[in-house]
């Protein structure tokens, strides 16, 4: 039974928290028979995770898209350019730094501090080729979180900027608390260890968080808010290609939630039905809002409703049943709609995308779910409203809550410390003419626009 579990313990060495219990139980993989049945399943777990990732890196093309057609098309080339260089300068930086932070050995349950650029992984031992895989899936998490900021910024940012602002923030922000909840931290000791299975707060509140904190520095764009304080709606250029960065995102998540198994096991299935159900009723329910607060069923929001869904699933995508899962992805439909107003009307922030009520809000929302309807029939928790108590939930509020006060104010110490340096904001007249021409010499329709480049 001693080299079972040896072989078996090289296999998960990099598995997330979720994953090692669900398959710590009697009768999962510590009672692997033969070293062929090891290698064959480490096989299986090691193409499950790639291709998950995989799925998860064409997400960029997804938020590319929906960030292109919710803008105006002056700036379709630098949202372009943002989406795909932030993911250049992500990945590096994450490599290099940021896994070690999140998944390096504990340091008082703050940070990871060991295996700095892979140093540690060979192709010696399987092992360290687990290693390469588990870095690669998390990688791409980590470009997520660094992505979701460019929406809430657009049309009036500094490229370069964004640029430093994107290795900063994968590099330093994002790992952080990420270890505090998937890196053996501080939130995943507590008599009642936080949940979030896949990301809603480790990934999408964070992107959300220092959206927010980036949004409130920069300032609106011009025209955006009339002199009495109203609210402008300034109409994205192409809905179609929003749609269609939509249906990109919605079949990446498929790899996004499933894939945090890091595991080829039967739970990709539970965890594929719950997150398809969220986004389908946050979808129906976003555009029913919409119907009865505006008259007419709105494309752009009830679009957002099915990502508002699929954020917010993302955190108890695992440990909550179908019925429940349905009824999450109900409430955050609505929810996405509410705040899109709230930020927008009541506290004049703009955010073109709505990148923050989706990602921030929505993220936050769907991780408190996670106290109130996890399932001990699909997992090993129990919410308030499944007999649990509120120990659970109140480990849920912790965490949302940290995970806020860090992400928002790293946010605003990164975002003022390149103000007064790079600088964040175009000029009045750079903006009025669009990125594409003033920050990058192009045009992303050739003739479209007045201006000219020379």
């Amino acid at each position: 039974m001693k080299r079972r579990w040896t072989l078996s313990k090289t296999v998960l060495a990099g598995m997330t928290v979720a994953a090692l219990c669900a398959l710590a139980r009697p009768g999962a993989a510590l009672a692997l028979e033969s070293a062929p049945e090891f290698l064959s399943r480490q096989n299986g777990d090691v193409m499950w995770t790639l291709i998950a990732a995989i799925l998860v890196m064409f997400m960029q093309a997804g938020f590319a898209m929906v960030e292109t057609g919710l803008t105006r098309a002056k700036n379709a080339g630098n949202i372009l350019m943002k989406t795909m260089f932030d993911f250049a300068a992500a990945s590096p930086a994450f490599f290099l730094i940021g896994f070690a932070l999140m998944f390096g050995d504990d340091v008082g349950g703050f940070v990871g501090f060991s295996n700095f650029g892979l140093s540690e992984a060979t192709t010696a031992d399987a092992d360290g080729l687990w290693k390469y895989t588990f870095w690669f899936f998390q990688c791409m998490l980590a470009a997520t979180a660094v992505t979701i900021v460019s929406g809430a910024i657009a049309e009036r940012t500094k490229f370069v900027a964004y640029l430093i602002l994107s290795a900063l923030v994968a590099a330093l922000v994002y790992p952080v608390s990420g270890h505090w909840i998937w890196g053996g931290g501080w939130l995943s000791r507590l008599d009642a260890p936080m949940i979030d299975f896949a990301g809603s707060t480790v990934v999408h509140s964070v992107g959300g968080w220092v959206a927010l904190a980036g949004a409130m520095l920069l300032g609106p764009r011009l025209g955006k808010y009339a002199k009495d304080g109203a609210a402008r709606a300034i109409p994205g250029h192409n809905l179609p290609l929003a749609g269609l960065g939509v249906f990109i995102l919605w079949f990446g998540w498929f790899g996004f939630n499933p894939g945090a198994t890091t595991a080829a096991t039967g739970a990709i299935g539970l965890i594929a039905v719950t997150t398809n159900l969220a986004a389908c009723l946050a979808g129906l329910t976003a555009m029913f809002t919409t119907w009865l607060r505006y008259g007419k069923p709105d494309v752009s929001m009830s679009l957002n409703g099915v990502l508002a869904g699929l954020v917010a699933i993302t955190a108890g995508c695992a440990n909550v049943s179908p019925m429940a899962a349905m009824l999450i992805g109900a409430m955050a439909g609505v929810i996405v709609v509410l705040a899109v107003e709230f930020i927008d009307k009541v506290l004049k922030i703009d955010d073109p995308v709505g990148a923050i009520s989706v990602h921030g809000v929505c993220g936050a929302f769907g991780t408190l779910c996670v106290g109130l309807f996890a399932s001990p029939d699909y997992g090993t928790v129990a919410g308030l409203f499944y007999g649990g108590g509120v120990t659970q939930l109140i480990t849920q509020i912790i965490g949302v809550g940290a995970v806020f006060v860090w992400a928002f104010g790293s946010g605003l110490v990164l975002f003022g410390l390149l103000k007064i340096t790079v600088g964040i904001r175009v000029s009045a007249e750079d903006e009025l003419k669009g990125l594409d021409l003033t920050e990058h010499g192009s045009e992303a329709y050739s003739g479209f626009q007045i201006f000219i480049t020379e």
